[in-house]
């Protein structure tokens, strides 16, 4: 009987330590929050923009009429837009802390 609660006191011990280590692993895989944002234009697709036309078309989020227009834009993590094919920088802003 002593040598039966070992074992399920190992196994018990071996799943809290493996289901730890995926916690941990997971954790360090979230990137961290972006200091700055930039305005990547060229890359929004319709009715998927996050605010106003750079051009002044319209003011509001969700009015853009075709996909990568270069007026229509949404924010990404600084240093992103360059990596995206047809996205040029706007603007940068800092992040809301």
């Amino acid at each position: 009987m002593k040598n039966k609660q070992t074992r399920v006191s190992a196994t018990v011990a071996s799943i809290m330590l493996l289901s730890s280590t995926l916690a941990a692993g997971t954790v360090q895989a979230v990137p961290e929050q972006p200091k700055f944002w930039e305005k990547c234009a060229g890359i929004a697709k319709a009715g998927m923009n996050d605010c106003g036309s750079l051009d002044g078309k319209h003011g509001c989020s969700g009015q853009a009429k075709k996909t990568n227009d270069d007026n229509e834009w949404v924010y990404v993590p600084k240093g992103s837009c360059a990596k995206i094919t047809g996205g040029h920088v706007a603007k940068i802003k800092p992040a809301k802390k």
